[in-house]
């Protein structure tokens, strides 16, 4: 019998299905070693020693690991091809009595038989480089959420918590929050001439003054230049015409694919991640059975294997025809700071078209697979290209611009059409040195405006462009930021609370090094040079430490500010008993109204309708859509889809993108009496967690 050991128990079928009868695939279920959760279980004095224990709850299931392994003729192990993977194979084969420097580590980019084949016929030893950086990280976030969490606990408020990526995130909001606030808008000016010639009007707009850039600031202005240009000849100047090209995009990034169904596919960040992880590990194929779909979806590289090359090529070239396929692979630059560790998302097979799995897959998935799919596609395929026109008009020492594209040869956008339309070229045939007549001249007021809120797909942006945190971490930074009450979402956009201004003005304060941008982005890099066995890892925290250290003993002794009992809330209502007006409170099952003149009147109200509310959501079942939060006119809770009435799905129970380890089936979100649970939805399963 040989043993394969993987993480999630989502791929084991799909897994299983192409190793066959000789091998047991066994999931761990994530790590099952760590760092202790309730000591801090670094040693400072002796270079950082880490120390790790079993993770609690998971005793039995090393039993299991262990006897299975003594059976085994060979053993693999499979766990995810990152860091975090690499480091639970170090730890289970220190757990095992395993050699890591013997052929037991192998890794599937892809859960395709040619892949998990080949896989297992070429194990390696567990990098130890890759292991190193995950402990860096580990002990760096340990030491900063261990010994600052209790600070911020003790000088603001109880049960606070601060991170190495999370805090420096939560930064970028309350920034764009204040510039927000603090914007002053700036008044500008647009002039256009209407322009015609033969009859065909055009417009044109001015640009520039004694061939500087010319921006227009105010009515006196405006009324200037109008009177300059009272008498004014319009003249062609340049005119160039050519053809241009418009380029793919490159194949989905973690950041770009969470960012793609965000905004087009209205998820959020955490729900995208889960589908994707479905989409990674193996969605049941009606009359298939379980198949993985995609390649691995923890990545920052668009690099493409040659083989899917060739396999993007022969599909264009069936479905659209060799004009669409370049005379040349398609490649695109990788960013300065990306890992490269793994390919882009792409799909592990083409014949799996979207179309062929309408009906069945889950909406959510077919959703998501079909942007991957058209994405991949597209980013193979010929440019697009335009005829393009570009005029100068002089009119005296001004000059006034007009262009336009006229689309020659759709290329990739046969697949993937841009999201604006393109005007066309509505300017007739000009020859420099010809005059035109002005009809008029069209003046507009203007005001710049300020900068947008994030939302979940633009904060995973900037986090990328930054290089805060690594793909992997992107949705659980801003699910933890969501948990810690530090933010809210108002109309799908990032609001820092109150609470999470002040821990961030408190940071700032006191630990600016943490707080700072391209601090926290330089320390990713030394951890990717401790992958590359450039440094050590204990070098790097180290140095993070030196500074921290200092800071932590100097804020410790300030008495710093801290945050007073937020006022309650008045409501409209009057206490019957003493006829003081009742307030809201919060307790532990959501709000209810208390009376004002507490601790002289005890009065208390439930609330019809809570006020705090539950802002779970779900992708639905049935439509794919948002499943949220609902209300009943007596308060209870229930689960619906937003695309009612188009959607009549209605649940007492939050639908997770997870399925049952044991059954198989559906697992639901249960809230009783103010817990939280995750349930079965097979009532002869008893499956539950907390």
């Amino acid at each position: 019998m040989k043993l394969v050991f993987i993480e999630g128990p989502g791929k084991r079928d799909t897994i299983k299905k192409y190793l066959g009868s000789d091998y047991v695939v066994f999931p761990t279920k994530g790590h099952v070693r760590d760092l202790p959760a309730k000591s801090f279980a670094i040693d400072i004095n002796n270079n950082f020693q880490p120390t790790y224990e079993i993770i609690a709850g998971k005793q039995q299931l090393v039993e299991q690991l262990k006897a299975q392994a003594k059976k085994a003729d060979a053993i693999y192990l499979a766990t995810d091809p990152d860091r975090e993977g690499e480091a639970i194979a170090w730890h289970l084969a220190t757990i095992l009595n395993l050699d890591p420097n013997a052929p037991v580590r192998t890794a599937f980019n892809a859960i395709s038989k040619k892949n998990i084949m080949e896989s297992i016929a070429n194990p390696k030893p567990i990098n130890q480089n890759l292991v190193n950086a995950q402990q860096g990280r580990r002990v760096l976030d340990r030491i900063m959420g261990y010994q600052l969490s209790p600070l911020l606990s003790k000088k603001i408020r109880g049960k606070l918590s601060a991170g190495r990526v999370q805090s420096v995130t939560l930064k970028l909001i309350v920034d764009r929050e204040k510039a927000i606030i603090n914007f002053v808008p700036k008044e500008y000016w647009t002039i256009t001439a209407n322009l015609t010639k033969d009859g065909k009007d055009f417009k044109a707009d001015l640009s520039m003054y004694q061939d500087k850039k010319l921006e227009v600031a105010n009515k006196q202005q405006v009324d200037q230049i109008l009177q300059s240009l009272e008498n004014a000849e319009y003249v062609v100047g340049e005119v160039k015409r050519q053809v241009s090209y418009s380029k793919p995009q490159p194949p989905y990034i973690t950041s770009t694919m969470l960012q793609d169904a965000i905004s087009k596919l209205k998820m959020t960040s955490s729900s995208a991640t889960k589908v994707a992880q479905t989409l990674y590990e193996g969605v049941n194929i009606a009359g298939e059975g379980k198949t993985a779909l995609v390649t691995y979806i923890r990545t920052d590289s668009t690099r493409v294997e040659p083989n899917a090359q060739f396999m993007a090529h022969d599909y264009i070239l069936n479905t659209y025809g060799k004009q669409y396929c370049p005379s040349k692979f398609n490649e695109f630059a990788a960013k300065a700071n990306a890992q490269d560790a793994h390919e882009a998302i792409r799909p592990i097979n083409l014949n799996y078209t979207p179309e062929s799995l309408k009906g069945k897959i889950g909406e959510a998935e077919l959703k998501l697979y079909t942007l991957i799919f058209n994405r991949f596609v597209a980013s193979q395929m010929n440019y697009a290209q335009y005829d393009s026109l570009s005029v100068e008009i002089k009119a005296n020492d001004y000059i006034f611009k007009a262009g336009g594209k006229a689309l020659i040869f759709d290329g990739y956008q046969k697949l993937l059409k841009p999201q604006e339309e393109e005007k066309g070229i509505n300017i007739p045939p000009l020859v420099t040195g010809e005059k035109l007549t002005n009809k008029k001249l069209d003046t507009e007021q203007k005001f710049t405006k300020p900068p947008v809120r994030f939302n979940e797909a633009t904060i995973a942006h900037e986090m990328e462009v930054k290089g805060i945190g690594r793909p992997s971490t992107y949705a659980a930074t801003i699910q933890t930021l969501y948990n810690r009450e530090y933010i809210k979402s108002e109309k799908r956009a990032l609001v820092p609370t109150q609470l999470g201004v002040q821990v961030t003005e408190y940071l700032e304060e006191y630990f600016k090094n943490c707080m700072d941008i391209k601090f926290t982005a330089d320390m990713e890099q030394s951890l990717d040079d401790v992958e590359l066995g450039k440094v050590k890892w204990q070098d790097v925290v180290a140095r993070f430490y030196q500074d921290f250290s200092k800071q932590l003993d100097y804020a410790s002794k300030q008495s710093g500010v801290v945050m007073q009992k937020p006022v309650p809330e008045v409501s409209d209502i009057k206490c019957e008993k003493c006829g003081a007006m009742m307030v809201y409170r919060d307790g532990k099952f959501g709000r209810f109204l208390a009376c004002s003149n507490y601790p002289k009147c005890k009065n208390t109200k439930n609330l019809k309708e809570p006020t705090k509310k539950v802002e779970d959501t779900g992708i639905c079942p049935k439509c794919g859509g948002v499943v949220a939060a609902k209300y009943s006119k007596n308060g209870k809770l229930f689960f619906g889809c937003n695309n009612y009435p188009k959607c009549d799905y209605i649940s007492w129970n939050l639908p997770l993108e997870e399925i049952c380890p044991q059954c198989g089936s559906k697992l639901f979100k249960k809230y009783s009496r103010g817990k939280q649970i995750v349930v079965c939805e097979n009532k002869g399963c008893n499956y539950e967690r907390s």
